[in-house]
């Protein structure tokens, strides 16, 4: 038997400080994503039945390959934390976890700069 107080007890079990920014970053995506995906939306009507050349030209306006990146990159960064608490919420395999957690990081890495070099290359003309 220790004689510790419950402070010391408690000491070394409370928080990892990563909690506060993942929830912080998770809200700080989302209030991006609002306005973003009504702009990307109302695009997406406005150029519904366009052909792929004015798609293109749609897109060389700085300011939608500028929107699009961001929508983009906004919802592959939601989505990775998002999927993130999911996997340390339900995985309870330890290497399970830590494997899943590499898959999924890697994951959005790729599909975002899929998506950037793919919104780029037809913005800048190739």
């Amino acid at each position: 038997m220790r004689l510790r107080s419950a402070v010391g007890r408690a000491r070394g079990l409370g928080s990892a400080r990563s909690g506060a920014d993942h929830f912080w970053h998770q809200r700080l995506t989302a209030i991006a994503l609002a306005p973003l995906a009504v702009w990307l939306v109302i695009s997406l009507i406005t150029l519904s039945g366009a052909d792929y050349g004015t798609v293109k030209a749609w897109l060389d306006r700085p300011l939608n390959a500028t929107l699009m990146l961001l929508a983009v990159l906004a919802a592959v960064w939601h989505a990775q934390l998002g999927v993130q608490v999911v996997i340390e919420d339900y995985v309870h395999h330890a290497v399970a976890k830590w494997s899943a957690l590499i898959g999924l990081r890697l994951a959005a890495i790729a599909l975002a700069t899929f998506m950037a070099v793919s919104i780029l290359k037809i913005a800048l003309g190739g």
